[in-house]
C-alpha cells in the first residue's frame, strides 16, 4: 500500500502528534483503506479509533512520531481482522468439516490443502467426500488432490443427494477409524436459496464440527457480501481466504471480521498443496504496512530443515567449507518452502521493492543447470574451475561464461557472508560500522 507509506510521511519531523497532523495522515489511511476495498463504513471508524489513540500520546524521545503512528495503526489493523489465531475444531470420532462457497472460490483445491494439512502436520487419518454431485470436474478434482495427498476421498456413482452422500461418508469413516472427513459441497455461481438449503441440510444431517466459509479475497467488497449471506443461513465457525497472492488488495481480510464477526481461520494462496497458512492477524498488519513478515518466513524454513542437517550445516559454515552441492541444495529447499515472490514478500522492505514484478521458481532454472553440469570435485572445489572448464560447463548447461562467472563470484560472497554468520563475525563487523 504505497499510500500509507506516503501518509506516515507528513509526521517526519514532527516533534510530537497533533490533531492537526493526525488528520492529514489519516486523509491517506482512509483512502488507502478504501483503495484497498475495504468499506467507507468500517475505513472511518478505524481511522476515528487511531486518532482517539494517537492524539494525547506521548512520544517517546527514543521513538519518532511517525513510527508511533505506524505502531497504533499496526495495532488497529490487527483488531479489525481478529487480534488472534483460531484453531480448527476437529475433534470428534470423527471430526467433520463441512465447507462451503461460491463456484470458483478455491474450495475444492481448499478441501486439499486442508486434507494435506491435517495428515503432514498433525498426523490425522483423513476422509475427503465429493459433495459436489452436479459437476463430474469438482469429483475428478478432489479425486485428483485426495491421490496427490494420499487420502480416501468417498463418492457414490450416480448417487445425487448431497445429504445421503456425507451421511454415508461419516458411517463409513466411523467403520474405519477415520480422525477427521472433510466434505466438499456444491458451489453456485451466486448466492442463491437452493444452495443455501442444501448446505444447511448437510449441517443438520451429520452435525460439523467446524463449517467452514470460503471466499475468494481478489472479490473486494463482493467477498464480505457473500459471507455476510452465507453466515445468516449457516451460522459457520470461519472463513478461509483464498488466492491471497502479492498483489491481492487486501480488503476482504480487513472487512470480513468486522463485518460478519467470524474469525479468518486461513489463508489460501496458489495451486501448491502445501500453500494453505493459519490467518495472523498481526503478521498480516506487519505485511500491509511494508514490515514484512519474518516469523511466517522462518516457520516456512524450520518445517524443510532437519535439525541434524541444520547442525552439520552450521559446522560446515563455522569451517568455510561450504561447497557448491551445498548450495544446490539450499535452493532444493528454499524452492520447496513455496513462491519465491511470496516468500520474499515476507522479508522486511522487500514487498515494496518487488511490487509490480513477477518473479517465480524458475529463476533458479540456470544456477541449478551450470551446478549440475559440473564434476564432484568443482563443486567441492570451486577454485579449480579454470577457462578450459568454464567453457566445458557452459556448453553443458546451455549458458554462458559471464553467467558462470557471475554465479561462482555470487557464491563466494555467500559463503564469506554464511560463514561470518556462523561464527559471529558478522555482528562484530556491524559493531566496528
Amino acid at each position: 500500500m504505497d499510500r500509507l507509506e506516503k501518509s506516515f510521511k507528513i509526521l517526519k519531523g514532527q516533534g510530537k502528534i497533533t490533531e492537526i497532523n493526525v488528520s492529514e495522515t489519516l486523509k491517506d489511511v482512509r483512502r488507502a483503506l478504501l483503495d484497498a476495498d475495504v468499506s467507507y463504513k468500517i475505513a472511518k471508524q478505524f481511522c476515528d479509533n487511531v486518532k482517539k489513540k494517537a492524539l494525547g500520546q506521548d512520544v517517546l524521545t527514543a521513538v519518532k512520531p511517525e513510527q508511533m503512528m505506524v505502531k497504533i495503526v499496526h495495532d488497529e489493523l490487527a483488531e479489525l481482522m481478529g487480534s488472534d489465531s483460531y484453531d480448527i475444531n476437529v475433534k470428534g470420532k470423527p471430526g467433520i468439516v463441512l465447507v462451503a462457497g461460491l463456484q470458483g472460490s478455491g474450495k475444492t483445491t481448499f478441501v486439499g490443502k486442508l486434507a494435506n494439512n491435517l495428515k503432514s502436520k498433525h498426523s490425522m487419518q483423513v476422509m475427503t467426500v465429493a459433495g459436489d454431485v452436479y459437476r463430474p470436474a469438482a469429483i475428478e478434482q478432489l479425486k485428483v488432490l485426495s491421490d496427490q495427498v494420499e487420502v480416501p476421498m468417498y463418492t457414490e456413482d450416480g448417487v445425487k443427494d448431497p445429504v445421503r452422500i456425507a451421511r454415508d461418508a461419516v458411517a463409513e469413516a466411523k467403520r474405519n477409524s477415520i480422525s477427521v472427513v472433510i466434505i466438499d459441497t456444491a458451489g453456485r455461481l451466486a448466492v442463491d436459496g437452493e444452495m443455501m438449503d442444501e448446505i444447511a441440510a448437510i449441517k443438520e444431517a451429520v452435525k460439523p464440527t467446524e463449517t467452514l466459509f470460503v471466499v475468494d479475497s481478489m472479490t473486494g467488497q463482493d467477498a464480505v457480501e457473500t459471507a455476510r449471506a452465507f453466515n445468516e443461513r449457516l451460522d459457520y465457525d470461519g472463513v478461509v481466504l483464498t488466492k491471497m497472492d502479492g498483489d491481492t488488495r487486501g480488503g476482504a481480510a480487513l472487512s470480513i471480521k468486522a463485518v460478519v464477526g467470524k474469525p479468518i481461520k486461513f489463508v489460501s494462496s496458489g495451486e501448491k498443496l502445501d500453500a494453505l497458512d493459519v490467518f495472523y492477524p498481526k503478521r498480516i498488519a506487519d505485511r500491509i504496512l511494508g514490515m514484512g513478515d519474518v516469523v511466517s518466513l522462518v516457520e516456512k524454513a524450520q518445517e524443510q530443515y532437519d535439525e541434524d542437517e541444520a547442525r552439520k550445516l552450521h559446522k560446515k559454515l563455522a569451517k568455510n567449507q561450504f561447497t557448491l552441492s551445498d548450495f544446490y541444495d539450499q535452493i532444493q529447499s528454499i524452492k520447496k518452502m513455496g513462491n519465491i515472490k511470496d516468500l520474499a514478500g515476507m522479508i522486511p522492505g522487500m514487498d515494496k521493492a518487488l511490487r509490480g514484478t513477477e518473479i517465480d521458481n524458475s529463476a533458479f532454472k540456470g544456477v541449478e543447470a551450470i551446478i549440475q553440469s559440473m564434476t564432484v570435485e568443482e563443486r567441492e572445489h570451486p577454485e579449480i574451475i579454470n577457462g578450459s572448464r568454464r567453457k566445458r560447463i557452459a556448453e553443458g548447461s546451455g549458458t554462458s561464461i559471464p553467467e558462470i562467472n557471475r554465479l561462482l563470484k555470487q557464491f563466494e560472497a555467500t559463503r564469506k557472508s554464511m560463514h561470518n554468520m556462523a561464527t559471529g563475525k558478522l555482528m562484530t563487523n556491524m559493531r566496528k560500522k
